[in-house]
């Protein structure tokens, strides 16, 4: 069994993941994840200030530092990656974003301004998180399964995708919608819920056009007062209108 050091030199270099598809869908390395919680409760908390700046974490955890060999565009103006998270080449961050532990984002996706990838979240290539997103991190327990989003991706502004939630390939997820594990998610193309995983995730199918919704409560107190629940919506699915509506990140790689 590799150590905690090894661990997180194998998680920066991708050779090591948090979770990994396979032909039975997503699966979780929970051995990865104990790892991981074994550096927060041996670490010792010290004085990580740079400057003018006062910063202080676990001293097994500290920021990953970069070289131009790494051929990560990490634009200035405050964006930071933590220690034991992958980016691979031509990946870019846009200021200020934050990559957190055992996070694994791949080759061609753009991490955009005050966007946040949580500990452990995996997502693919080519996909654009944009400005002021929340990919939410799943560290505990270590056997639950972290955010998915898969290759070709689009996550719009202001969205939050939470709790092991699954974003399939090539999806499109509006601005504004929050997704989690106990989330609804209507598809209005077919007329039905969407169902979940086998484990009980939130699966955003592929190809998937998905924009805020909301439903009204059928019963209580909450249908006498009018209140509505989330609910977001898949009005369609991606085409070549979806394609150019997206398509203008192309010009900033």
């Amino acid at each position: 069994m590799m150590g905690f050091e090894e661990v997180i030199k194998a998680l920066e270099e991708g050779s090591v993941r948090v979770a990994e598809k396979t032909s039975d869908g997503w699966k979780v390395n929970a051995w990865v994840k104990e790892a991981i919680l074994e550096g927060f409760r041996t670490g010792r908390l010290v004085d990580m200030s740079k400057d003018e700046y006062s910063f202080f974490d676990k001293d097994t955890l500290p920021l990953r530092r970069f070289s131009l060999e790494d051929r990560v565009r990490i634009v200035p103006g405050g964006s930071s990656v933590r220690s034991g998270a992958y980016l691979a080449p031509s990946v870019i961050m846009m200021p200020p974003s934050y990559v957190n532990i055992g996070a694994y984002v791949d080759e061609g996706t753009m991490i955009d301004s005050h966007a946040l990838v949580g500990s452990c979240a995996q997502v693919g290539k080519n996909v654009h998180i944009s400005a002021a997103s929340q990919i939410g991190g799943v560290l505990e327990p270590a056997g639950a399964l972290p955010v998915i989003i898969e290759d070709n991706a689009f996550i719009g502004g202001n969205c939050g995708i939470y709790e092991g939630t699954i974003v399939g390939e090539a999806a499109v997820i509006g601005s504004g919608v929050i997704l989690t594990r106990g989330t609804a998610l209507y598809d209005a193309v077919a007329g039905e819920f969407v169902p979940k995983s086998a484990s009980g995730q939130t699966v955003v199918p592929a190809g998937a056009v998905v924009v805020p919704g909301s439903r009204p409560i059928l019963r209580g107190p909450g249908k006498e007062d009018g209140i509505c629940v989330s609910t977001p919506v898949i009005v369609k699915w991606r085409d070549g209108r979806t394609d150019a509506s997206v398509e203008l990140e192309t010009l900033l790689r």
